[in-house]
């Protein structure tokens, strides 16, 4: 953190030693160092403090505002928020139309994820797909660090990706366990800070290879890899095989992070993941799917009535999605300016 903290205030420091600098300008580099500075080492921080960090898909800036306001009071009288942001492929593909075969660009996939820092403090773990070739990879972790991004998974398989979801009905092959271990390397090798974190998502069980392959694979990941933790990932409803290699992993590993995706198996509640030992729990792609039946129920509604009145008991009012918005903005443009006034940061 302090190497890349100091680069961005080397760089402030220039900007005003040339002479007037455009307001514009000089928020865009102060977000840049504060994402930097508080942002990078958040999730790490919450796997160690927290009993188990919830996460959920953010695939725009907007969608980011609605996981920030998102609050809920549970029986026992708790009150929880989201604590992390996933940038999701198959949430970034499917919102341009295109499948979810890493068609979307890096270029593209980074856009959505600064889309998302502009408007959210929480942490955000990026979705790598496979992660491409080693050297590409290496190349990732570096963008992804450099804007404030907390990690990234990558999953152990190769050839033209598959979605996960369709298990077996889609021939799933899996990397060479050597060579995987080798793109993990070469992506810890690349970060510049120890916060970053690299995590293998394990597609052992999707592939329909088992629980053994699936252990041989962590535990060669984590010991040759040099990943800081696992994704493990399976299509089965009744999640029996998710408890039964977390029992044999926390056994072995006691410490190793763990995340799950209970999308299939979304019966199974946090308390549940965290007692089997899983750090981060990921709501994957719900909020995307949500809104696609939000939108085509009030799109047939107005085709039905052939007006918009019908509608407006459930779309959010026009005034209060751009207070949404511009509170937003005025909060964080008072956020940039209490962090100018910090002693600490001098450099501003």
């Amino acid at each position: 953190s302090v190497i890349l903290a100091t680069e961005n205030c080397q760089l402030l420091m220039a900007m005003f030693s040339r002479g007037p600098v455009k307001a514009g300008a000089i928020t865009a580099r102060v977000r840049c160092v504060s994402t930097t500075w508080s942002r990078l080492p958040a999730l790490r921080r919450m796997i160690q403090e927290k009993p188990i960090v919830r996460a959920i898909e953010a695939h725009s800036g907007f969608s980011a505002l609605v996981v920030d306001s998102a609050v809920a009071t549970r029986p026992d009288g708790k009150q929880v928020t989201f604590d992390c942001l996933w940038s999701s492929s198959l949430t970034s593909s499917a919102i341009k139309g295109k499948p979810d075969i890493e068609t979307v660009t890096t270029s593209e996939r980074l856009q959505i994820v600064d889309d998302v820092l502009e408007v959210s403090k929480k942490p955000i773990l990026y979705d790598g797909d496979t992660g491409g070739a080693k050297e590409i990879f290496a190349f990732t972790v570096k963008k992804l660090e450099r804007l404030g991004v907390s990690g990234v998974v990558i999953e152990d398989k190769t050839g033209l990706k598959q979605n996960s979801l369709f298990g077996t009905e889609r021939v799933q092959l899996l990397e060479d366990v050597e060579v995987f271990c080798e793109k993990i390397r070469s992506g810890k090798a690349a970060q510049l800070t120890e916060d970053f974190m690299i995590f293998a998502r394990l597609e052992a069980l999707i592939a329909g290879l088992g629980e053994e392959e699936c252990f041989r694979r962590a535990k060669a990941y984590v010991t040759k890899g040099g990943a800081d933790g696992i994704m493990i990932h399976s299509k089965e409803k009744h999640g029996d095989d998710i408890f039964s290699f977390m029992r044999r992993w926390r056994a072995e590993f006691p410490t190793v992070p763990v995340i799950a995706v209970p999308t299939t198996y979304n019966h199974v509640t946090e308390d549940e993941l965290q007692e089997a030992g899983v750090n981060v729990c990921i709501y994957a792609n719900q909020l995307l799917r949500a809104s696609y039946m939000a939108m085509l129920d009030t799109a047939t509604k107005i085709l039905a009535a052939g007006r918009s009145k019908e509608v407006d008991g459930q779309i959010l009012p026009t005034k209060q999605m751009i207070s949404l918005i511009d509170d937003n903005t005025a909060k964080s443009s008072r956020q940039i300016f209490e962090l100018t006034k910090d002693p600490k940061h001098t450099a501003v």
